[in-house]
């Protein structure tokens, strides 16, 4: 078991510290075709749901390419979509800090809150088409980790974006019953 955790310990070090493959944000309406064509592969059966997943998938990708006044749009979407949905009106509260936010640091921040409410709603959501990553980086706010969904396995970290864009591991997936 020893060996299980530190082979662990070792690939998510050298994920964080592979400062050789730092990915670059290509223009606004490059990262708006791969954020629909990213959120089509996934379906889920309720339409408020999909909608709440859209929302977040638009604020994640906005904070991987550190677009401060896209995640606010964003974040002020989402906390629509939240606010329209039961019981996630606390969670609706956090996107509204989001989009309420003075810089992207704050954003950031917040967002550590509002992916683990966020990743609770859809582990019990029912999904049709696709899996949803959850993935985490352990350096995220000052070491205590961070987690965040995305629709690839592809690593696009939003707490650092292209500082240390490929930091962080898939720790769960989310599938169809049927998968």
């Amino acid at each position: 078991m020893k060996r299980y955790i530190a082979a662990g310990v070792i690939l998510i070090a050298f994920s964080c510290t592979n400062a050789e493959k730092t990915s670059k944000v290509a223009s606004d309406s490059t990262v708006a075709v791969a954020q629909e064509s990213a959120t089509a592969e996934i379906e889920l059966k309720d339409t408020k749901v999909q909608s709440i997943y859209d929302g977040y998938i638009l604020l994640k990708n906005a904070l991987v390419a550190t677009e401060f006044e896209a995640a606010k749009t964003a974040a002020a979407t989402l906390k629509i979509s939240l606010e329209g949905y039961k019981g996630c009106e606390n969670t609706a509260l956090l996107a509204g800090k989001i989009a309420g936010a003075k810089d992207i640091a704050a954003q950031r921040k917040e967002f550590t809150s509002l992916s683990s409410d966020v990743i609770a709603l859809f582990k019990h959501a029912d999904l049709k088409k696709g899996a949803i990553y959850v993935q985490r980086c352990p350096m995220a706010n000052d070491g205590d980790g961070g987690e965040w969904l995305a629709s690839e396995k592809k690593i696009q970290n939003p707490y650092y974006g292209d500082e240390m864009m490929e930091c962080g591991a898939v720790i769960d997936e989310i599938k169809t019953a049927a998968q």
